[in-house]
């Protein structure tokens, strides 16, 4: 399947329009949790679905008060976009620039539940914040799904992927991840097709460091079920990605990348699907 023209990506914004109730839970770039705000999130289609408008409040604690209001309202899609089929999608930076900061939001559907990771650099390029949106539609039950752990990502998974260049052309491969733990060590296991690739990391608690390729990579094992995979420090003249991760349920996972080239500019956009079978 290919995916041309904007009005397809403008179908799949459609997909996240309705009232989602949840937080913003900011973290600092360990993991640790610095403050939590309840949230509202309206997205409304306006003038027969040809404008978005998107409405943003934030609560007090307890939700008695609101203590920020903010509307913001889109006809066109930015460069810095991309969106899958049912409303997934990344927005972010789109080129690595010299002492600029550096980010991007990675956000999942599924069913009747939201889930979005921001993740920034300072000028240096360094790690320095996230912050984890954990969303359902309101008036539907949530669920409360605990942080990720080590054993939960043991295991054969199998799946399907996406990828997304920036002229919406989509191409389509089946993967396989083999995880296991050896000590203090994790070791990762990918084939796709014509092509695997193996690593390892240290594992600390809820971080693990992967520290044997080209510069060190870190995963934050995060509250509902989430990942955060990133560079330590954004490289120079060297490929790479951002990723988040979301346990859906224990046998299903949801990946994406947002993958940038040697010369930092924004590539693709990748969504990986995959359930375990062992």
């Amino acid at each position: 399947m290919t995916q041309s023209g904007s009005t397809s990506q403008w179908d799949n914004l459609l997909c996240n329009l309705g009232a989602w109730e949840g937080s913003f839970t900011r973290l600092s770039h360990h993991g640790e949790i610095l403050a939590d705000t309840p949230t509202l999130v309206t997205l409304e289609g306006v003038d027969d679905n040809k404008m978005v408008r998107q409405a943003i409040d934030q609560f007090s604690v307890g939700r008695s008060e609101v203590t920020h209001h903010r509307v913001l309202e889109y006809r066109s899609l930015g460069r810095g976009i991309l969106l899958f089929a049912g409303g997934a999608f990344s927005q972010g930076s789109i080129q690595l620039a010299p002492s600029t900061e550096f980010g991007a939001e990675l956000g999942f559907i599924w069913g009747e539940h939201r889930l979005r990771l921001v993740q920034l650099f300072n000028e240096d390029h360094q790690l320095s914040s996230l912050t984890l949106i954990r969303e359902h539609l309101q008036g539907k039950p949530t669920t409360d799904r605990p942080p990720l752990t080590v054993e939960q990502l043991i295991g054969e998974w199998q799946g399907d992927s996406i990828t997304i260049d920036l002229s919406w052309r989509s191409t389509h491969c089946t993967t396989r991840l083999l995880v296991k733990q050896e000590g203090e060590r994790l070791h990762q296991h990918l084939t796709l097709p014509h092509r695997e690739f193996s690593s390892s990391a240290q594992i600390d608690g809820s971080t693990l460091l992967f520290d044997q390729g080209k510069f060190p990579i870190q995963v934050l094992l995060l509250p509902a079920g989430v990942s955060a995979n990133t560079p330590l420090t954004l490289p120079k003249g060297q490929p790479f990605f951002l990723e988040a991760g979301w346990l859906i349920n224990p046998n299903l996972r949801q990946r994406m990348m947002r993958s940038y080239d040697a010369q930092g500019a924004w590539s693709s956009l990748t969504l990986v699907t995959e359930r375990r079978i062992i």
